[in-house]
């Protein structure tokens, strides 16, 4: 202790247990002053005794007793008993707080009990009150006044759970905005009115289309109308300070409402969407109006919509994406959407993230949230470097109510916030039917994710005025919470209420508010009626035409290319490869020279670098990307001296544009989610992701069926993306062989993507080049492509390298060993990816088959029919057309390229089939079998004999 600063009152600066011990040592002091330390000693001799005042504020915690072993005992219990009220307060407040609208508050828990704790409401008047809240207003004089202070801030229409946040510094500065009251702003009249303008437009809007379609599914907002103007304000707090965009994702509770008064779609086009309008021009779809060819469209809960923000110097915007009745799917797209926008690619490296750009709000339904595991896949990546947006405000539109099912029987946790305190997120319970408490509710966590870039989650606990979709009765399964609701009176009329009573508004012009809304909406209405006189108009949507792709000119200049392939294995100074990947890519020196040749995972390289010197940004991501599933890529190198990472691509001196490469979390519905929603936004980025193997992709079907395959047919939203999918057998089971062909070919019609199984590196190098020519344009489409494993170094895959630099893409090859005496040729054999290559490697070169031809379909849909027919021509003694394949019958592309091949097959020619048979698993267990009936197909094929 010092006696540098002379203080009055020096006894006052020590309390709870630091005072009882200090008084320990004055009683010993007194009866003998050389039992206590020099310094100690000093300051005794200098302060003296304390006064009676320090002693009766802080006898509760100091008994003046002489009898130091039993005062140290009771100041040491009554202070534990007291930090453990306050810290149970904190964190179990929640359970007594007034959140629920349908509920009076269920009284106090034995954790908010002073009494519980052996605490006397005399006990807590003498302690400090900064014993138990430190942050308190300065109106709070004592503990007891403290503990009451606690409690109301944790036991009202909002509540919070703040316990799982470990970090010191975000866990105090918590505490802090609701413990000092910080959080409890009062709003300005003007707010509040505006609140309740807000409110009235959402409930007007509600009750009229109820009112007007009758019976119709709209899946309204009432219940949880204050989720409008919550949304109003942290868009608009968002993008008062910079932001470009604010995406929302939600599910379609809710929805139209949120649609017409957030994003400002008009009222009109809402209504000709219950009429079922025939004018063009009141059909809305993403981006744009009107029915552009190959649009099917979708419901109207569904459909998403853009507003834009003028600002001073750029325009915002907020949008709502478009979502499918999956529910939290969107959840991984909107976050792709927002880290798109955050993203600078327009340098070499990584791209430059600026996360103030752009906010991602995702709505939750209340059984979705703990039910859907794509819930929890998405906040797994919150925090990770490839997939972070600097946090995430999660609002959970709480009805207390699944479809018809009680929160009993739908999740295993007390919340349907709870998965969330896995990772860290704060969370807010608040009550629908306070909008003050859900404005600050906001408030609070617009201030988290600017201080902190993380992810906030709000549980806005209302109900469910109606059934699920308007046409149940809701009574049927939950009669006693029905009976409430039909008996509680709305958020607005609540609201109206209690301004009246504040001298805010009149009742008056809280009618005249309403009325007027009311007034509008009907005048809206009348506009859509006129365009519904006489008859209906079926529009007549065109069949389908399989369109091409466009030519593309995809070679590249070879002494530029050597120079790359130069660079890309040059590194810097100092960096030391691993010793045995060093040989390996050292390899790559002369393999553009004459006799040279390029591997897959070689030509894949080149392919990047020429992309990025062209000025397209390229991201690529997947479980084991950077070095590939099957050790092929490196394309981040790893010093293995001092863990240092590299990246050739980053530094290359013809490089216009940004080369990201991310490892992913072992997840594929939200990666593949995200990495769309990224490719949605940002159209002019090459934008691919790589299944661990094919198989993994079956884990995303979801984002497979309902937006990447069908996102431009019901909501005329675009995409380049590419899928990396390896898929081949070769004797490693079912679970590795395949990646479910079939899948993507029974999904494509209406030109929605591209199904390729390449058999050469220089058609893998030159595919990757025309899919970014493509980007941006109105040909852009997704590119699913089966990769192969064993044959990333097998030397019949290679290619020359003036394969890369003087040819393109070719959609249809022909075996060069078989086919040339035409008219010998009777069986013509179709085959793609690894099984023409198997093919390939089983014809004897000095013995070739001169009846047989072997014709590799690289790209299967659109199906090459021009192609393919120009080829037999050629030959015109064809008896036999043959689809080979390893898959089984019932998989693979047979199914889908049968009709092709009878529809273009000469007259007098066969079609049919070899392959396995019909199987339930895609391929036996055991390699032997697996060899043995890959042998007997390949026989088949070229002798005509099983």
């Amino acid at each position: 202790m010092s006696k540098n600063e002379a203080r009055q009152e020096p006894w006052e600066e020590f309390f709870g247990p630091n005072l009882g011990y200090l008084m320990d040592l004055y009683e010993q002091y007194k009866e003998n002053p050389e039992s206590v330390d020099e310094e100690t000693r000093k300051w005794f001799d200098t302060y003296g005794a304390p006064k009676e005042q320090t002693m009766h504020t802080n006898e509760a915690v100091m008994p003046a007793s002489s009898d130091s072993t039993a005062s140290e005992r009771d100041i040491i219990n009554k202070t534990a008993a007291a930090v453990k009220l306050a810290d149970n307060i904190r964190i179990h407040g929640h359970l007594s707080a007034d959140v629920n609208p349908l509920q009076e508050p269920g009284g106090e828990t034995s954790f908010l009990k002073s009494e519980e704790y052996g605490l006397s409401e005399e006990d807590l008047e003498r302690m400090p009150a900064d014993l138990f809240c430190p942050d308190a207003p300065d109106h709070i004089e004592n503990g007891l006044e403290a503990v009451n202070h606690l409690k109301r801030m944790y036991t009202r229409s909002i509540t919070f759970e703040f316990d799982h946040v470990h970090d010191v510094e975000e866990h105090q500065w918590l505490n802090k905005q609701v413990e000092s009251g910080g959080i409890y702003q009062s709003l300005s009249e003007e707010k509040r009115r505006k609140a309740l303008q807000s409110l009235t437009n959402v409930e007007s809007f509600e009750q009229f289309v109820h009112k007007t379609f009758t019976g119709q599914k709209r899946f309204s907002i009432e219940g949880l109308d204050t989720l409008v103007p919550m949304l109003d304000d942290f868009s608009e707090d968002t993008i008062k300070d910079g932001a470009q965009d604010v995406m929302i994702g939600m599910a379609h509770r809710g929805r139209l409402s949120v649609l017409a008064h957030v994003l400002g779609k008009p009222y009109d086009l809402i209504f000709s969407e219950f009429q079922h309008a025939p004018n063009k021009d009141l059909v809305p779809s993403e981006g744009s109006i009107g029915i552009n060819y190959g649009w099917t469209g979708d419901v109207k809960y569904h459909l998403g919509a853009h507003k834009k923000v003028e600002q001073e110097t750029f325009e915002s915007r907020i949008t709502l994406a478009n979502n499918p009745s999956h529910l939290e799917f969107v959840n991984p797209v909107v976050e792709g959407y927002a880290r798109a926008s955050q993203d600078d690619n327009s340098r070499p490296g990584f791209p430059q993230q600026d996360t103030s750009r752009a906010a991602a709000v995702l709505i939750h339904g209340d059984a979705a949230f703990p039910g859907e595991g794509i819930v929890t896949e998405t906040l797994n990546m919150s925090r990770l470097k490839g997939y972070q947006t600097g946090g995430t405000l999660h609002i959970i539109a709480n009805n207390q109510l699944g479809f018809t099912t009680d929160t009993h029987d739908s999740r295993s946790t007390t919340y349907a916030s709870d998965p969330a305190k896995g990772f860290e997120i704060p969370i807010v319970h608040v009550n629908a039917d306070d909008p003050d408490a859900c404005m600050a509710a906001v408030k609070l966590a617009y201030e988290y994710r600017d201080r902190f870039s993380k992810d906030f989650l709000i549980d806005l606990i209302g109900y469910r005025r109606f059934g699920h979709n308007e046409m149940d009765e809701p009574a049927s399964t939950q009669p006693h919470m029905y009976e409430v609701i039909k008996q509680h009176p709305t958020v607005r009329k609540v609201y109206a209420d209690e301004l009246e009573k504040e001298n805010i508004m009149s009742s008056e012009e809280a009618d005249k508010m309403k009325e007027d809304a009311q007034q509008f909406l009907s005048s809206q209405y009348e506009k859509v009626a006129d365009a519904m006189q006489g008859e209906p108009q079926e529009e007549e949507i065109p069949e389908e035409v399989e369109r091409r792709l466009p030519a593309v000119d995809t070679s590249y200049d070879a002494d530029e290319l050597k120079q790359i392939n130069e660079e890309l294995i040059t590194w810097p100074e100092g960096f030391s490869v691993f010793p045995k990947l060093k040989k390996i890519l050292e390899r790559r020196h002369g393999q553009l020279e004459e006799g040279g040749k390029v591997d897959w995972a070689h030509a894949e390289t080149l392919a990047y670098a020429t992309i990025i010197a062209d000025g397209t940004p390229v991201r690529l991501t997947g479980q084991d990307t950077q070095r590939g599933t099957f050790a092929q890529r490196h394309l981040v190198l790893h010093d293995y001296k001092n863990g240092d990472i590299y990246s050739p691509l980053h530094t290359l001196s013809k490089a216009d544009a940004s080369f990201a490469i991310y490892n992913s979390p072992l997840s594929e519905a939200s990666i593949v989610g995200f990495e769309y929603g990224y490719n949605v936004h940002e159209p002019s980025s090459l934008v691919l992701w790589e299944a661990q193997f094919g198989d993994f992709a079956n884990a995303a079907q979801v984002i497979f069926d309902q937006f990447i395959s069908a996102g431009r047919a019901k909501w005329g939203q675009k995409s380049g993306i590419v899928f990396l999918l390896p898929h081949a057998y070769e004797g490693q089971g079912p679970e590795h062989s395949s990646a479910r062909l079939e899948r993507f070919l029974t999904l494509a019609a209406e030109n929605n993507w591209n199904v390729a199984n390449l058999t050469s590196s220089a058609q893998y190098f030159h595919l990757l080049r025309r899919q970014a020519a493509t980007l941006g344009t109105e040909e852009m489409r997704p590119l699913v492509l089966m990769t192969p494993k064993s044959l990333l170094r097998n030397q019949n895959v290679a290619s020359a390298p003036e394969e890369l630099t003087n040819e393109s893409f070719h959609p249809v090859m022909e075996e060069p060993l078989t086919g040339k005496d035409k008219d010998s040729v009777k069986r013509i054999i179709f085959a793609s990816g690894k099984i023409a290559v198997d093919l390939h490697e089983a014809i004897d070169e000095d013995n070739v088959p001169d009846w047989v031809h072997i014709i590799r379909v690289e790209e299967l849909y659109p199906f090459p029919e021009e192609e393919i027919q120009q080829i037999l021509a050629r030959y015109p003694n064809v008896k036999e057309i043959r689809w080979v394949q390893e898959e089984p019958k019932n998989m693979g592309a047979w199914s889908y390229i049968q009709p092709f091949l009878r529809g273009i097959a000469p007259e007098h020619a066969e079609t049919g089939y070899i392959g396995r048979k019909r199987r339930s698993s895609p391929s036996e267990g055991d390699p032997k079998a697996h060899k043995k009936e890959q042998s007997r197909i390949i026989n088949n094929a070229l002798t005509g004999k099983e």
